[in-house]
């Protein structure tokens, strides 16, 4: 792991694998870490060269700064751009879930000359609504995410890795509680300004959208909508996967990293 200063704030990232292989660069969701790709780097390492990165407030990235008071999506499209620049790619592979996707679909719209390729998971052109989201971000500021994390993490995953690894859930519920509360208020409230339903026009950029069959957070409908958006393929839907394909699913989830090399 290592460490970058970007705009005063602390940002961990790790850049791994072969100079000559391509750059992939992959985003995680609200309220994980970059470890969420932990067990598909031993298949993509042979094929990219991969740069993971935590989220403001996540992991082992430094919070927001307490003099700015909102997060944009260009917000964390510049990180992903600054640290590209630091791995010497003028052009890369993109890959993310959730609000990972977000990051993707901002670089779509307004960085689309820098990517090589975009699969976007588990997110939508709009995820939830503003009142929703609203509701959230003022939940974590007065309960925080150690308390509301058994409330939120089984929503991430299906019940086959539920069953399959009774650990999962208390393991992340100790990872979010441990999350910066005000980052992750914010970025809920990115989340519910973001729409993202008009905003391609004319994309070029080779396109994968994968869903999750038993994701209740942004359903395959979500991610159709966002096939529709982007005049892209139909969705992959991966069945008995729910939010986090790359950690249910990584051999499928790797599998489908493949086309693009």
């Amino acid at each position: 792991m290592t460490f970058c200063i970007h705009q005063g704030r602390t940002i961990s990232y790790r850049l791994l694998g072969k100079s000559s292989n391509p750059l992939l660069m992959l985003a995680h969701p609200l309220g994980m870490t970059q470890g969420i790709w932990d067990d598909m780097l031993p298949e993509l390492l042979g094929r990219f060269r991969v740069l993971t990165w935590d989220l403001p407030g996540h992991g082992a990235s430094s919070a927001w700064p307490d003099d700015n008071d909102a997060i944009d999506a260009e917000d964390l499209a510049q990180e992903a751009l600054m640290l590209a620049g630091l791995a010497g790619a003028k052009q890369f592979h993109f890959a993310g879930t959730s609000i990972g996707g977000v990051i993707g679909q901002q670089l779509l719209s307004q960085h689309a000359d820098k990517l090589l390729s975009a699969t976007l998971t588990n997110t939508g052109p709009v995820i939830g609504t503003p009142a929703a989201w609203r509701q959230r971000a003022d939940m974590v500021m007065e309960k925080g995410l150690q308390t509301m994390a058994p409330d939120l993490v089984p929503r991430w995953f299906g019940p086959q890795a539920c069953a399959a690894q009774p650990a999962l859930v208390p393991g992340w519920c100790v990872q979010l509680g441990r999350s910066d509360n005000r980052s992750y208020a914010l970025l809920c409230l990115m989340l519910g300004r973001s729409d993202f339903s008009e905003a391609f026009s004319n994309v070029q950029v080779p396109l994968q959208i994968i869903a999750g069959s038993d994701d209740i957070s942004t359903p395959p409908a979500s991610l159709q909508a966002l096939a529709t958006a982007l005049d892209a393929a139909e969705p992959v839907v991966l069945e008995g996967v729910g939010h986090v394909p790359a950690v249910e699913s990584p051999e499928k989830l790797g599998e489908l990293f493949k086309k693009w090399v």
